[in-house]
């Protein structure tokens, strides 16, 4: 099982977690087993994992690496539906940690025939599902500028956007864009003056590669659910690699503990508030080791919180 992918955070993630040996864990991001492995190995025969993965090639690699793995339960879903599966399995209040690695993995960006990446010439497709919704080729080819301008700023915050959507939409007169360097290319050649360590196409895949996957609403989706899930004193671990997804995970956490807001002039009697999350220490980053290995880990943003009531 040496070709099994090492995430991100992988030490922290298992310390922070508190692992218990008899315990019910649940991997939202199954990817190339990195956290699933880590965490199988530290649970006894009683112990329970259950991961998504809606990519056909993650499930694959779980088929073929985990098949004699009795303890590992694998659905193909998106962790936006784990508080169905929760229900079905009985796991609700009883689930000790739960840990969501988001975004794309490095599997999935080296892998030139799946289009995440500007760095591999391959057909702009994006999806993490190849068999549900459309490319990124089909929508660019179909959308409005004004909408691939609103994608751009907001799920990449591209300074650029409008310049960036005129110049797709005038290269559809000529032919539409199929592949990723072609993409790459005219990114590039419409932000002006690009000097920097990025790429200057980095924010529109990014952005783009976000809202063809739906990956903000299934994060926003997931959240609340994980409440349900969790027993008291179990865990949530989050990693986050854009700055809109860590937004989203920390004000989760920030208004579970701090509760409603009521208008300070409404007269109401105060109430005690039990807060049902609390923060486990601060937003952890990787080291300047972890970085020079692994430079994919450089934004990469852990956030912890347990479940107190």
């Amino acid at each position: 099982m040496g070709d099994i992918h090492r995430p991100v955070l992988l030490d922290e993630v298992l310390d922070l977690l508190h692992i218990e040996h008899d315990g019910l864990y649940i991997d939202g991001t199954f990817g190339r087993g990195g956290h699933a492995a880590a965490i199988l190995g530290r649970l006894r025969a009683d112990g329970r994992l259950l991961a998504f993965d809606k990519d056909p090639a993650a499930l694959a690699f779980a088929a073929s690496h985990f098949d004699k793995e009795p303890r590992l339960i694998m659905r193909r879903a998106s962790f936006g539906d784990l508080g169905s599966v929760v229900t079905e399995l009985g796991w609700q209040g009883k689930v000790n940690g739960i840990v969501l690695d988001l975004g794309v993995s490095s599997p999935q960006l080296d892998d030139a025939g799946r289009g995440f990446s500007f760095l591999h010439d391959g057909p702009l497709d994006m999806r993490m599902d190849p068999h549900s919704g459309v490319p990124a080729s089909e929508w660019l080819a179909g959308a409005a500028a004004e909408e691939i301008a609103d994608v751009l700023w907001r799920y990449g915050e591209e300074r650029h956007s409008r310049r960036i959507a005129r110049a797709i939409v005038a290269q559809r007169e000529d032919a539409p864009v199929r592949t990723t360097a072609q993409l790459a290319r005219l990114v590039a050649a419409a932000v002006p003056g690009h000097a920097g360590k990025k790429h200057p196409a980095t924010r529109s895949f990014q952005a783009i590669r976000i809202f063809i996957n739906d990956e903000l609403r299934d994060l926003e989706r997931v959240l609340p659910q994980t409440l349900e899930a969790l027993a008291v004193g179990g865990r949530l671990a989050v990693i986050s690699f854009h700055s809109l997804e860590d937004r989203i995970v920390k004000r989760f956490i920030r208004d579970q503990q701090r509760g409603p807001q009521l208008p300070p002039d409404l007269p109401v009697r105060a109430q005690a508030y039990a807060p049902p999350l609390r923060a486990v220490g601060k937003a952890v980053r990787p080291g300047a080791a972890e970085v020079q290995a692994n430079p994919r880990a450089r934004s990469a943003v852990l956030r912890v919180a347990e479940r107190a009531a």
